[in-house]
């Protein structure tokens, strides 16, 4: 996936199509209206990855991509690549030049052979 709208230009956008305030979300997240505003005009960077797992499920986005956006990648995910970092770095780069539904057919084999 290649993320086209920053992570502050995106979050603003899905607030504001839910009709929600700046005030409203922050108090929601626990930050204050000034941090947030200033991240949704990238002048700050993301908040932490809580916080961002908390703005994904109040603008109902998928915590992953919105974890894209703000440059991170979920700690479980990180911890899955250290247990396994020379297979799991092939298994990636083997993925390199793949559309999102190969991607998503190969994953669903992995699941199978998981099951197993």
């Amino acid at each position: 996936m290649v993320v086209k709208e920053q992570f502050g230009a995106f979050i603003r956008r899905k607030r504001e199509e839910k009709d929600l305030g700046l005030r409203e979300m922050a108090k929601k997240i626990g930050i204050s209206p000034t941090y947030l505003s200033k991240c949704e005009r990238d002048e700050f960077p993301p908040p932490t990855e809580e916080r961002v797992r908390e703005i994904a499920k109040i603008l109902g986005c998928d915590v992953d991509d919105l974890l894209a956006r703000a440059g991170r990648v979920s700690t479980d995910v990180s911890d899955i690549i250290k247990r396994h970092p020379v297979q799991l770095a092939a298994l990636l780069r083997t993925t390199k030049g793949m559309s999102a539904d190969d991607i998503r057919r190969l994953a669903s084999e992995a699941e199978k052979v998981k099951k197993r």
